[in-house]
């Protein structure tokens, strides 16, 4: 037997891992999304999302994603997974994800492959949408101009392209290495993380996606979880997987603030509490 068993669950409610069916739609994520839909059918070319660590950009951006039709939007999600990407890796990836064929490997012939692509696209009154993820790591002038270039591709109607940039609070410094693509930001979002209540409400409603039936956690010990995580998603899910594991090895029937006190502490997370 394991905690799931023990509590009655049909899965890990608190896994870290990117799932949407436990997409948790509080009032700021709900806001976001409908802000990027607009930037979106506006073609207004450059929307940002920038927040902390661990608050749900990425969850944020797969939610986006999943909401765009495929039969109105060509849509794609890039995650930079390093800071040593070239401009020209960067466009390639463009090109796939938007469906153009026989890529070439000549910059500037990659560049037309992308506007007629972009062309066709519209001709087909769909509309091109290119999210990236983790965007500060790429701290260079050279991209941040060639992301401008790209935004410079546009009808009377207007741009092309639509990029959705999510990133760190660096983002912001990036973004400044080129100033005439930082004043072309159309939308700026800022995610924060969650208030006492919709911690709340986050822990349960992950709990009942799991299967739950019942109440586990008590009021008390999600105030103490509230307090040592700040309310940040990532934090919270570590923070009530563990005191879940803890509560089921102390065979507890209900989750009580002293659990995760202990979790809180094995975590290093109880600068918090203080």
């Amino acid at each position: 037997m394991d905690y799931l068993e023990y509590y009655g669950l049909k899965e890990h409610p608190f896994s870290n891992v990117v799932d949407g069916r436990f997409y948790y739609n509080n009032p700021l994520h709900s806001d976001s999304l409908m802000k990027l839909k607009y930037a979106v059918d506006t073609k207004k070319g450059l929307a940002v999302v920038i927040g902390d660590i661990g608050t749900g950009k990425t969850t944020l951006a797969r939610r986006f994603l999943e909401e765009l039709d495929e039969s109105e939007y060509e849509a794609a999600l890039l995650v930079v997974v390093h800071s040593s990407v070239s401009s020209e890796w960067l466009f390639r990836k463009f090109a796939i994800q938007l469906g153009v064929k026989d890529i070439r490997d000549d910059k500037v012939e990659l560049l037309t492959q992308i506007y007629k692509r972009l062309y066709e696209l519209m001709e087909e009154d769909k509309r091109a949408v290119v999210m990236v993820d983790e965007v500060q790591m790429l701290n260079s002038r050279e991209i941040m101009e060639e992301f401008r270039g790209l935004l410079n591709m546009e009808t009377p109607d207007g741009k092309m392209i639509n990029l959705v940039f999510f990133g760190l609070p660096d983002l912001e410094e990036v973004l400044s290495l080129d100033e005439p693509l930082k004043q072309r930001v159309a939308v700026k979002i800022r995610l924060k993380a969650f208030s006492e209540n919709d911690t709340k409400d986050y822990v349960r409603h992950r709990l009942t996606v799991a299967g739950c039936g019942r109440e586990i956690f008590s009021d008390e010990a999600i105030s103490l979880i509230y307090k040592c995580t700040k309310g940040v998603p990532r934090l919270i899910n570590t923070v009530c997987d563990n005191a879940l594991l803890e509560g089921y090895l102390a065979k507890k029937s209900r989750i009580e603030d002293s659990t995760v006190q202990t979790v809180a502490v094995d975590l290093g997370l109880n600068g918090g509490l203080k």
